[in-house]
């Protein structure tokens, strides 16, 4: 192979300077690298999660305040307003189930309860910082045999039908069963 001219010669010389960086790249890294980025990984993750509980917090605070005050009508409002900004949101579905129950609308409690621990399954950790286990076990515990009684009774209403396969599927949750 005669090289002839400068352009061809320059070509080689990129060939071999690139091959030449990524063989230095290959073998330069060692086992302990990819430890490294695993354990940078986790950290970035455990930062993010972090980030979103206190994020969640301060966005949803103005509910929470107006729900220890006592007013949940104004809290459900609250909570409509702030679903428009961030939809489907699984902290905001919590949080319309809890304010729910206490309303007495155990129907509507036990869909939105069902479908926040579907978002994030974290709400029926004991250890989560966001946990609702306790007080999706109370709502088990106190609604689910009228539940049943009206969805196999003689009306057999298809509201306390599909509130008794949400409040089975908490249940189920609550045993540790996936979906």
């Amino acid at each position: 192979m005669k090289l002839s001219d400068r352009f061809d010669l320059f070509h080689l010389l990129m060939l071999a300077l690139a091959l030449g960086g990524a063989l230095v790249l290959g073998f330069s890294g060692s086992g302990s690298s990819a430890v490294v980025t695993g354990t940078s990984r986790q950290l970035e993750q455990d930062l993010a999660y972090r980030a979103r509980i206190a994020f969640l917090r301060d966005v949803y605070a103005p509910v929470e305040e107006l729900m220890t005050q006592g007013r949940d009508q104004q809290a459900l409002l609250k909570l409509a307003e702030i679903a428009r900004r961030y939809p489907g949101e699984g902290y905001g579905l919590l949080l319309r189930g809890r304010i729910l129950h206490r309303l007495g609308a155990v129907e509507q409690a036990a869909a939105a309860y069902a479908e926040a621990v579907r978002k994030n399954p974290d709400f029926v950790d004991a250890q989560a910082p966001l946990s609702a286990r306790q007080e999706i076990a109370a709502l088990l515990e106190t609604e689910l045999q009228p539940v049943r009684q009206r969805a196999v009774g003689q009306g057999k209403s298809p509201s306390a039908r599909r509130a008794l396969s949400d409040l089975r599927y908490l249940q189920s949750r609550l045993a540790g069963g996936c979906e």
